[in-house]
């Protein structure tokens, strides 16, 4: 079921991606619109939308998992709160990697100090500032997911002994890695727009 959602969920993303770019051009103009003549602003905002929105559907699924998980297990163990807590919060990094990376293509579009800066941007680079999300966005859906199964798992070892709690910990840190790669790849992006 979770997969059939992650696909469901990316599709929408897709689409709805798909259909920002469907404008037309300014009323008198008589040229049509070609797949590259899009505006470069709203590549760079559709960019930054990739970056937190995927990001944060792979947070807010992967939370879910570990936290239903920690539910049931307090109604046996309610002791055990500050352990489930950790464990049910960790896959919510995804979604601050995502909006971190937003944050930076907002920055480097000059965006935040200068309303009309997108106006100036090239095609080139508004597809840059799209691409540049994407890392993010795909690593953070993917992982936030997984890392969520992970942290249910070590919810479940948590209960039969909470000296354990590292170890989970631990073994959902190598789903984080990934994440943070991905975090790292839409910087070198931006890093390397003119």
């Amino acid at each position: 079921m979770t997969k059939k959602l992650t696909l469901a969920i990316a599709l929408l993303a897709l689409l709805s991606v798909a259909t920002a770019f469907a404008q037309e051009e300014a009323a008198g103009a008589t040229k049509e619109a070609g797949w590259f003549d899009w505006d470069a602003g709203t590549l760079a905002l559709i960019g930054v939308g990739v970056a937190v929105v995927l990001a944060g559907f792979g947070s807010a699924i992967g939370i879910g998992i570990a936290a239903n998980m920690s539910i049931g297990a307090m109604h046996e163990h309610p002791g055990l709160f500050p352990q489930f807590l950790l464990l049910s919060a960790l896959p919510g990094t995804q979604g601050i990697y995502g909006f971190v990376a937003g944050f930076l293509i907002i920055l480097w579009t000059g965006l935040l100090n200068d309303p009309t800066a997108l106006a100036s941007l090239t095609p080139i680079q508004g597809w840059h500032f799209l691409f540049a999300g994407l890392p993010v966005g795909l690593a953070g859906l993917v992982s936030g997911i997984h890392q969520g199964k992970v942290c249910a798992a070590g919810i479940g070892l948590v209960v039969r002994d909470k000296a354990n709690v590292a170890k989970a910990m631990t073994l959902a840190a190598f789903i984080e890695f990934y994440a943070i790669l991905g975090l790292l790849a839409s910087v070198l992006i931006l890093l390397s727009i003119k």
